[in-house]
């Protein structure tokens, strides 16, 4: 005991020691580890989660010939191949077919089949959530309503009222109010067999038991036949209003299988965990969750019967023998902000892939106006160095190749990972990509030279006579001259003409 704790504190010390942007020495599975609770499932797409490992992280599946490919890392202990993905999937598209665990027990993670409430899923696309980590260009996991992925049969997982730890680090940012984006323990039939049969933790935005404080989304404890903020099902807690709009959060969960859980929460970009609930097992719904009656699979973005219509984004999540201390929770959480989760891309002011952009219009009356979203809508209005954060946030976008065409672009939101600047009925929207062929269409523009001969214009992928238009401050794929009011020829040259700048947030 006296050698773990030992440990654990050189580790504790190597983590606060960290550069921002650098992946520390030892590793959310090490740490754990050497506090006595090692993992049984280590989940990640972007990263190893031991310093050891070099082995595959994820499979992808190509549409043009249903031929697989295992995704690793650039080195051991490093960070995804992603090139290698990129590489394999030139010329078609992906989805994700399996997530391996970096443990020793194997329990990895495939697409999962028909539930008790839900059909079959599909595999999530293999490039819609583009994202920096470590100072690398990686892909998370971005599951839309129907994608999910399941470990009925899995080794070293709690069952039975034994107790486990889990987080996992997602996305504040894109979530939704439907059942249930889960990672965790599970049912191994895919059905509801009763309370207590889950322990898995939830994100998103659905209050299942009232009052929920604030407007969410809340990290929540599925247990099944209900999402548990506390002991009494309802949050107790009336500061916990939900981690509101963090691009990566830390979600954590940990129970003894007895009579206790708590629950936790950090920005996995910076700071500490704060602890949201601590104390007994729920008393509601009749009682059977003390003890529990875990089931041991493993579920990842759906609920215990494969409740299917939640969204959400996973980047990386294990689970653990036995409950983690407090300081091996603060050491993780600290090799967890380490990572530098979203950071710059090193590239800044181009068309090249990678590049983080602002788009400043050209027209004479709008010279200081550039393309941001606001409210899920895409607008232009003036930016300047004494705007908020959030306002140039909203106004910088990465350029990634195009989502139908690499000869193309696409445009990610900066503070929204895994969404796109997208056409829907000629209008730009913000929306997270959800690898549909229409979505990709929408979501690509091809450069051109500005049609008024300064800077850039970007026609439709697939309305190529439209191009990207301001208008009444809106934001349109616009022709020269037609019905609608935004396709007006009336300076439309200047207002289909674009500068590529650099971005107000890099």
């Amino acid at each position: 005991m006296l050698a773990a704790l030992s440990a654990l504190v050189t580790i504790l010390a190597l983590a606060a020691a960290v550069p921002q942007a650098q992946a520390a020495s030892s590793l959310p599975c090490d740490v754990y580890a050497a506090a006595g609770t090692p993992c049984v499932a280590a989940h990640s797409l972007v990263r190893a989660l031991y310093s050891s490992y070099n082995g595959s992280l994820y499979q992808v599946q190509r549409a043009s010939d249903s031929a697989t490919a295992n995704i690793g890392l650039l080195a051991a202990g490093g960070y995804a191949n992603a090139a290698a993905q990129d590489s394999f999937c030139s010329g078609t598209t992906c989805i994700i077919t399996k997530i391996y665990d970096q443990s020793s027990r194997h329990n990895d993670l495939t697409v999962e089949g028909a539930g008790g409430a839900g059909a079959a899923d599909v595999g999530a696309p293999a490039d819609a959530l583009p994202v920096t980590v470590g100072g690398h260009q990686v892909y998370g996991l971005e599951i839309s309503a129907g994608m999910g992925y399941r470990d009925n049969s899995t080794s070293g997982v709690a069952t039975n009222g034994g107790a486990e730890g889990m987080y996992m680090v997602t996305s504040g940012t894109h979530v939704n109010g439907r059942c249930c984006f889960d990672y965790g323990n599970a049912e191994t039939n895919n059905t509801d067999t009763g309370n207590g049969h889950m322990d898995a933790i939830n994100f998103g935005t659905e209050c299942w038991f009232s009052p929920c404080y604030g407007g969410g989304p809340w990290v929540q404890a599925d247990l099944e036949n209900g999402l548990f903020q506390s002991n009494l099902g309802y949050s107790t807690n009336s500061s916990n209003t939900g981690t509101g709009a963090m691009p990566f959060v830390t979600a954590l969960l940990k129970n003894n299988g007895q009579d206790h859980f708590a629950l936790k929460y950090g920005n996995a970009q910076s700071g500490s965990l704060t602890t949201t609930y601590s104390g007994g097992e729920p008393t509601v719904n009749g009682g059977g969750y003390s003890p529990m009656h875990q089931e041991g699979s493993i579920v990842l973005g759906t609920g215990g019967d494969n409740s299917n219509g939640s969204i959400g984004s996973f980047f990386e999540g294990v689970m653990t023998s036995g409950i983690p201390t407090d300081a091996a929770d603060d050491a993780v959480q600290a090799n967890i902000v380490s990572v530098g989760y979203g950071g710059s891309t090193g590239s800044t002011g181009s068309l090249t892939p990678g590049s983080e952009i602002s788009l400043r219009a050209t027209t004479a009356c709008c010279t200081s106006d550039y393309i941001r979203h606001q409210n899920n809508a895409a607008v232009v209005s003036a930016i300047t160095s004494s705007s908020s954060t959030l306002d140039k946030s909203d106004a910088t976008w990465i350029v990634r190749r195009g989502l139908a065409s690499s000869s193309c672009v696409s445009f990610e939101s900066r503070n929204y990972p895994g969404d796109f600047l997208r056409h829907s009925n000629y209008k730009l929207y913000r929306q997270p990509m959800d690898g549909t062929a229409l979505f990709r269409s929408d979501a690509t523009f091809c450069p051109t030279t500005g049609k008024s001969g300064t800077g850039t214009s970007f026609a439709s992928y697939n309305y190529p006579t439209r191009f990207l238009r301001h208008y009444n401050l809106n934001l349109y794929i616009a022709s020269d001259g037609g019905s609608n009011d935004f396709d007006s020829a009336t300076s439309w040259t200047d207002d289909v003409s674009w500068v590529v700048s650099s971005p107000w947030v890099p």
